[in-house]
């Protein structure tokens, strides 16, 4: 059985390796700062898991780009598949044609096809790269694959002092249907909304009436950080006393995910990439769909340890990493945090954020199963239509101002927002004002609402949409625009 195994991994080894080395359509081209090649491949989760997935140069994760801010750069992107495909630079500022959405006009490249990317990488800090395709109910398709990679882009000047850097990808696989079921809430601060759950639950209450079955949803059947399932990868190898600087990107389809390490604390340096105003410790990250977070952890409390997800069948079926001190033996140790509840503001100030231009009200609903039995989302009564690239803009903005997105959630589903090509300050969370934390994602419990405002300084059009896979394929979209 083992030379079975060996033998399949070889194969999809010198596989991936022969396609690396295939050189682009054009050689007389100047050599690419990177190259992506986003083809079939099997990893080896564990040793009796092994899953076939599409991947960036036959490896999960993707490769970790390291860019210069302000330094352009150059990627060559070669799809081996046999259906288009496209990267998206998530959380840089850059043009809408290399964005990487086709909603945006970034062109798909086609299948065993090639395209040349330039662009400027900016701002600084954590970002990552991904597919961009809608799945539907393609579960081999989308975030549901293995089309995920960090990027690392190096700030001007320094940003601190630490003795280890270490990236950490957390990411799910084996995908299937289920017939719904509620996501838990307890971890995030502030209250309901009950205007906002009592329509919500009408809503249900009224397609249950009328025979419809519960949406489907999406589970999985294993977990996996970098790529290898608790216990079956090397140890995270420390020392006592020293500063280790985490960077944790959630690379989830549609899962919100929980790190914690027993006897530690992790102190918050930056949420997505951009520094906080204020620094703080906590027990426990969370973090949605396409969240990065930057912390510092000391290590004090020498031992084996499981960094882990919080929820034990999630950590047993592969959702953690050992941290193994020099010296320390034995088995790796869990120990469950008290409760903590998770809250964007204490990242950030007091003051009183500046004045928008303008205020856009935008309410969040769920269509229970009325998709071909798949739940379908709107913003304000809107669905996105399936099949056009480019459906007409909800908001067209001016170049210079500023915009609040008032956001109201009338689903019981925790959304992970997204805005494209811009950073939003949190303004308003669950009813507690605050300012100067710039995220590209933000958790929007449910039942709950929250505000953020960007400027329209990245002209273009700007893609805005719930980052769970399954919302944003079944209507959870809208496009801004200005020129």
């Amino acid at each position: 059985m083992d030379i079975e195994r060996r033998d399949i991994l070889r194969l999809g080894g010198l596989a991936a390796a022969a396609a690396a080395r295939a050189p682009p359509a054009d050689a007389t081209r100047s050599p690419a700062d990177h190259t992506l090649r986003i083809g079939r491949s099997l990893v080896e989760l564990a040793a009796d898991t092994i899953v076939s997935t599409n991947t960036y140069n036959g490896q999960f994760p993707g490769p970790l780009l390291r860019m210069q801010e302000g330094r352009p750069v150059t990627v060559d992107i070669h799809n081996d598949t046999d259906h288009a495909e496209l990267v998206h630079w998530h959380g840089q500022k850059i043009p809408a044609k290399v964005d990487g959405a086709a909603e945006e006009g970034t062109p798909l490249i086609p299948a065993h096809g090639s395209r040349r990317e330039m662009f400027t990488p900016g701002p600084s800090g954590f970002r990552f790269y991904h597919t961009h395709v809608r799945a539907g109910a393609d579960l081999d398709r989308g975030m549901y694959s293995g089309l995920v990679g960090p990027v690392y882009i190096a700030p001007r000047h320094d940003p601190g002092a630490y003795d280890q850097e270490v990236f950490l990808v957390l990411k799910e696989f084996g995908p299937t249907f289920s017939r719904g079921g509620d996501m838990a809430q307890d971890f995030l601060a502030g209250a309901e909304i009950p205007s906002l759950k009592q329509t919500g639950e009408t809503a249900m209450r009224a397609s249950r009436a009328r025979g419809m079955p519960v949406g489907y949803e999406v589970g999985y059947q294993v977990f996996a950080i970098n790529g290898r399932m608790l216990g079956h990868g090397a140890p995270l190898r420390v020392k006592a006393g020293q500063r280790l600087l985490l960077h944790v990107l959630n690379g989830s389809a549609g899962e919100i995910r929980s790190l914690a390490l027993p006897g530690h604390r992790f102190r918050v340096l930056s949420l997505d990439g951009n520094l906080v105003p204020t620094q703080a410790e906590v027990p426990v990250l969370w973090l949605g769909t396409a969240e990065r977070i930057s912390a510092v952890v000391e290590m004090d409390h020498p031992g084996v340890w499981v960094l882990g997800d919080l929820s034990d069948d999630d950590r047993g079926h592969g959702m953690g990493i050992v941290v193994e001190y020099a010296g320390a033996k034995g088995p790796a140790r869990w120990a469950t945090p008290p409760r903590f509840l998770w809250d964007y503001t204490r990242f950030g100030t007091q003051q009183p954020a500046p004045t928008p231009d303008a205020v856009f009200d935008m309410v969040f609903a769920k269509h229970n199963a009325e998709d071909g039995g798949f739940n379908r989302w709107t913003i304000n009564n809107v669905a996105y239509p399936h099949g056009r690239h480019a459906a007409p803009p909800m908001l067209r903005l001016t170049q210079g101002r500023r915009y609040r997105l008032r956001m109201r959630n009338a689903s019981d589903d925790i959304h992970p927002i997204h805005l494209h090509r811009h950073s939003c300050e949190l303004t308003r969370i669950a009813g507690k004002p605050t300012a100067g934390v710039l995220k590209d994602v933000v958790m929007l419990g449910g039942y709950q609402e929250a505000e953020v405002d960007f400027v329209a300084d990245n002209p273009g059009p700007t893609l805005f949409h719930c980052h769970q896979q399954l919302h944003m394929d079944y209507g959870f979209m809208a496009l801004f625009d200005y020129a």
